[in-house]
């Protein structure tokens, strides 16, 4: 049997986390795996964690708020330490539909990659984002082209399933702040297959981003900086 820990980092999404957790719970990916969801609440301020503690599902509860990279490599770790074959990666806010799940197991385990991302940019149906936020992905699309040669047309996307020998890899380190580009650069870095799936995603179902519109271009900045530091950081790994 081959067991899939889909974590769910979560910061005050009390009115979207019970949804989510249950309609992950009711999908079916086949014969032959055991799906556990693990909730990594990042010390919300308001419900989250009551939530979750009365729905089907392992809960981390961290004691203070370390950010969106320390979560989700929390839940990683924990994947790592239970001998877990695959982990995935699935927000709390609604916007990715577990209905979508199977599709990224599948493609994971019959392309034989290490990482798949799920691309709302490879068939564009469902929402998009929004136009300042497009910009900005697709400048990070030819940014992590012309560094590491790859071309990742969503690469903010947190809907992504990831392998046993990248488990060992996220366990050790894993990006704090801009954790979706900036880990791909270390998955490059460690000559990891990595591909993606066309999925659809939806609006965030209530709450609120962190990242807001008047900020979009602070963030593309900061995020690009962020992309070029961990290039250079590891640009001297040989594997």
């Amino acid at each position: 049997m081959k067991k899939i820990a889909i974590i769910v980092p979560a910061y005050n999404e009390e009115k979207n986390i019970a949804g989510v957790v249950n309609e992950i719970n009711t999908i079916i990916i086949g014969d032959g795996f055991i799906k556990d969801v693990v909730v990594v609440n990042d010390c919300s301020l308001d419900q989250t964690a009551n939530i979750v503690s009365n729905l089907k599902c392992t809960l981390i509860d961290l004691p203070v708020n370390i950010g969106i990279g320390g979560a989700v490599q929390t839940g990683f770790k924990y994947a790592y330490e239970n001998n877990y074959d695959f982990a995935m990666q699935v927000d709390g806010d609604g916007q990715h539909p577990p209905a979508e799940i199977p599709k990224l197991i599948t493609a994971i385990i019959q392309k034989e990659f290490d990482v798949i991302i799920g691309s709302r940019f490879i068939n564009k149906t469902g929402f998009l984002s929004t136009f300042s936020r497009r910009l900005g992905i697709t400048f990070f699309k030819y940014l992590i082209r012309f560094l590491c040669g790859i071309t990742i047309t969503d690469s903010t996307s947190g809907f992504r399933i990831i392998s046993r020998k990248t488990l060992e890899i996220v366990n050790d380190y894993y990006p704090e702040e801009y954790p979706e580009p900036e880990s791909i650069i270390l998955y490059k870095k460690h000559n990891l297959q990595i591909g993606e799936m066309p999925v659809k995603m939806l609006k965030r179902q209530g709450g609120m981003s962190s990242i807001r519109a008047f900020t979009s271009l602070y963030y593309m900045m900061k995020v690009s900086m962020a992309i070029v530091f961990t290039y250079i950081r590891l640009r001297k790994l040989k594997y």
